[in-house]
């Protein structure tokens, strides 16, 4: 593990690796069991000061059309104007406006999260999970966070009521990041 006092050799420009890393949710569904998915395409950039944390910067796009539940239909309508209007809005997007260094390896990264065209304030604890150089001789480091958001704060509110009362979807969606970023050249 990388300690607090090595930080600052972290400082740079970094690119996420898509093939490393994970944009995930869970949703609970007809109140009695979790559906999981993930998007499979994104990008995103990462300042990161090593001297001074909290001036650090990320930014991610993730493609709505990606996103994989494992079951066709259910993608289908997830994409579609009940959910995530994909046609219309095709990309969910981070960017951060503020990182605060809360343990020694703890981070509260907060920003603006806009899915469906609506844009709001999110915080995301991170933990990171560490540094080093890859066979290929890049830099590597890893972080990883989650939060609960309510769907439809973004416009997300298509439901279907259960005949023993409750709702097929939740509002309340848990977004997961498994990081992996190079430092580049």
């Amino acid at each position: 593990m990388t300690s607090a006092t090595t930080y600052p050799q972290l400082t740079g420009e970094y690119t996420l690796d898509a093939a490393h890393s994970r944009i995930g949710f869970v949703a609970r569904h007809a109140m009695v069991t979790k559906v999981r998915g993930s998007f499979n395409e994104f990008a995103g950039t990462a300042t990161i000061d090593g001297d001074n944390p909290e001036k650090s910067s990320v930014q991610v796009t993730i493609q709505a059309h990606s996103i994989d539940t494992r079951n066709a239909d259910r993608d289908a309508h997830l994409k579609g104007n009940d959910f995530l209007s994909m046609d219309e809005y095709p990309q969910i997007t981070f960017t951060s406006t503020g990182i605060k260094q809360t343990g020694d390896t703890s981070f509260d990264v907060t920003g603006d999260l806009t899915i469906k065209g609506v844009t709001r304030p999110v915080t995301i604890p991170f933990e990171f999970e560490g540094s080093a150089k890859d066979p290929f001789g890049n830099d590597r480091i890893g972080f990883e966070g989650s939060t609960t958001i309510n769907r439809k704060d973004f416009g997300v509110t298509w439901n279907a009521a259960l005949e023993t009362g409750g709702v097929l979807v939740s509002d309340k969606v848990t977004l997961e990041f498994e990081i992996s970023a190079i430092k580049n050249a």
